[in-house]
């Protein structure tokens, strides 16, 4: 038995407090100058000899379900592994066995040829990401699978390059030049060795997935090496090999499942509340069972876990604008309504009694009636040179306002405010008529702040109705999404053989269990 996660709960909170610490900006947010990327999937039929492995797979598995092969002997982890590696070539399986000429790893030659020659001129570049059977001298390789073969085409060795044999930090350099300059027009590696640093899209047209690795962050590191700024191709391809009737497909689909989970997490989206964890590197039994047999029924589980979950994300979405609309019809639209109509109420008060004034009349500045414009000018000067605190303080009264200063230490300069009501802020500098020429366009402007409260007003009250019937919408598609998850744990439980194994045997009578509970209570 091993103890693991089965299940992350409270998915909102989490993502809320890791973004205390952390600021996400994925590549959809930062809308970076990136070529497009053009996905094309391409499957094969497999031979005869991959559909009678791939049953034999299930034969083993049946096996291990019931006991009779040692853990260390074989595995479910074992049996995923063969069955990659019956997915991307069968003579991985056994050297001996002849090759398939339809295989994906010939289908990814015909297209690397194909590529290669068209884009002679260009010296375009090529990557091919194969994570399993890496260059060895003794036994069967795709590596040199897919080199011999592009030898025997004409390309020269020059051009063909292998991650593996750069071995050192000054060695990637060497090559990731050569790749850069055209020079070296394919390279092939493993993502491990070929992900992260490989800085190499200057020429890049297009790269080749030959199998499917784990995790999505894989996946998404191969793609990055060619989506990525600094690529002088607008358009680049992406191929993705399939072997049909393998663990190629359901494989692709699992982490299609995982990238979902942490793309949840990764944007700005809301999250459902809770997800299974998906970190586990191999098939269920059932599983195993279902793809063998080659169950139709895998195809409709797996169209259906997409369903769901895109369903899924889309209730949580709707929960979310729900319950955000409910704390705005509550607490915001009220507050904020009251604090509108609160400063209108203060702006009609505090324009009832003002007058226009053309010209300069009169200024009180510490109990100092002032007449002269220019002498106004530099007392209000001399009142801020003495006090550089950032509390309001009264300095006298300018057509019926209240006048304070105070100093903001951030931006290093003096505001003036103005309250009779409500506080008018207005910024003051060095010029002796230009301060008095502000605080005049603060109190001329009262009338347009009342006017632009009022449409703020019967804004928010829109808004606040238009709240009031969004929130009692319904989720327009829960009858979509119910209908969906029946379907799928039908499906589930018809996958899930392995419930109706090794039944225990139940045949023993209610006395005989009290007779023998009773007998070892008396022992004790």
């Amino acid at each position: 038995m091993k103890t693991r996660f089965s299940k992350f709960f409270n998915l909102p909170e989490l993502i809320n407090m890791f973004k205390e610490v952390a600021d996400i900006k994925t590549a959809d947010m930062l809308n970076l100058p990136v070529p497009n990327a053009h996905y094309q999937n391409v499957a094969v039929k497999p031979s005869d000899i991959q559909k009678e492995l791939v049953e034999s797979l299930g034969e083993r598995a049946q096996k291990i379900r019931d006991g009779t092969v040692d853990p260390h002997e074989d595995n479910m982890l074992k049996i995923t592994n063969d069955g990659r590696k019956l997915a991307l070539d069968q003579r991985l399986i056994n050297e001996l066995l002849p090759e398939n000429k339809n295989s994906k790893v010939n289908a990814c030659i015909k297209n690397i040829l194909k590529i290669y020659h068209e884009t002679v001129e260009e010296k375009s570049t090529q990557l091919v990401f194969c994570d399993m059977s890496t260059p060895r001298n003794d036994v069967f390789n795709v590596y040199d699978e897919i080199r011999n073969k592009l030898l025997e085409e004409g390309i020269p060795e020059s051009e063909i390059a292998y991650i593996h044999n750069a071995k050192t930090d000054v060695k990637k350099k060497e090559l990731f030049s050569k790749v850069r300059e055209g020079k070296v027009r394919i390279l092939i590696g493993s993502t491990g060795k070929m992900g992260a640093g490989t800085n190499v899209q200057e020429r890049l047209i297009a790269i080749h997935d030959l199998d499917c690795p784990w995790r999505p962050s894989d996946l998404e590191q191969r793609a990055g090496r060619i989506v990525r700024q600094g690529n002088r191709n607008k358009d680049v391809y992406i191929y993705r090999y399939v072997t049909e009737g393998t663990f190629d497909a359901y494989l692709y689909q699992l982490v299609e499942n995982k990238q979902k989970f942490i793309g949840q997490i990764m944007t700005s989206k809301s999250p459902v509340r809770s997800a299974e964890d998906i970190d586990e590197a191999s098939l269920s039994y059932a599983e195993i069972k279902a793809l063998a047999s080659g169950n139709p029924k895998v195809k409709e589980k797996m169209e259906l876990d997409t369903k769901v979950s895109k369903l899924k994300l889309a209730k949580a979405n709707y929960l979310s604008q729900k319950y955000d609309l409910e704390d705005r019809i509550i607490k915001y639209y009220p507050q904020k309504i009251k604090s509108i109509k609160t400063r209108i109420e203060g702006l009609e008060n505090d324009i009832k009694d003002l007058k226009p004034q053309k010209e300069f009349q009169q200024i009180k500045i510490k109990d100092m009636l002032i007449v002269d414009k220019k002498q106004a000018g530099n007392a209000i000067l001399l009142a801020c040179k003495g006090y550089d605190g950032q509390d309001k303080k009264y300095i006298g009264e300018y057509r019926g306002f209240d006048l304070y200063i105070q100093f903001n230490s951030l931006s290093q300069y003096y505001i003036m405010s103005l309250k009779k009501e409500l506080y008018y802020p207005v910024e003051l500098g060095n010029d002796v008529y230009g301060n008095l020429t502000r605080i005049d366009n603060a109190i001329e402007n009262i009338p347009k702040s009342l006017k632009v409260e009022r449409e703020l007003l019967q804004n928010t009250l829109q808004q606040l109705y238009n709240a009031e019937l969004e929130v009692e919408k319904p989720f327009e598609k829960e009858d979509e999404l119910n209908d969906a998850l029946k379907k799928l744990s039908k499906i589930n439980k018809e996958l899930d053989l392995d419930k109706k194994e090794n039944i225990p045997d139940t045949s023993i009578q209610k006395g005989d269990k009290e007779t023998n509970r009773n007998k070892r209570n008396l022992e004790r």
